[in-house]
């Protein structure tokens, strides 16, 4: 079954990318989605991920999941690695600083309300499935910059 719902999220970001963000948006369990484009740390080359979002003010927030698998996902260490990264919403394109924040933030727990009520409490069910916390990553846009 797993590996349906993996196929599935491949799809998803499929349409979404070729698309250009006309069809994908909205398509995932009805979960705003947008596609985080960064740097591999060690390869260099370009990656994409489809990612489930919530706003707070200007920044848009993504959990760093894995479907509460115990290794995080890559595009976390590549955020680290390179936080200057870039969305994109629906068709707009957007640069974007990324700074993960876990537990102990003072900001978390109202980061994690916020994430967790747009995907419907799953990343609650994800943490409760691994012991590494699940970060939440802060993508703030920079100032008047379009990707």
């Amino acid at each position: 079954m797993a590996s349906v719902f993996v196929r599935l999220l491949q799809a998803h970001q499929w349409v979404y990318e070729r698309s250009d963000g006309r069809l994908g948006h909205r398509v995932l369990l009805g979960n705003p989605t947008l596609l985080l484009r960064t740097v591999g740390r060690k390869t260099g080359e370009p990656r994409v991920a489809a990612l489930t979002y919530g706003r707070d003010g200007d920044d848009f927030l993504v959990t760093a999941s894995n479907g509460g698998a115990d290794r995080a996902p890559g595009w976390l260490a590549n955020v680290q690695a390179r936080p200057e990264c870039a969305i994109q919403v629906g068709r707009e394109k957007i640069e974007v600083t990324a700074v993960p924040t876990y537990p102990g933030d003072p900001d978390y727990l109202r980061r994690w309300t916020i994430v967790d009520g747009v995907n419907q409490g799953r990343y609650t069910d994800y943490q409760k499935l691994t012991a590494r916390p699940l970060a939440v990553v802060v993508l703030t846009p920079a100032r008047g910059k379009r990707a």
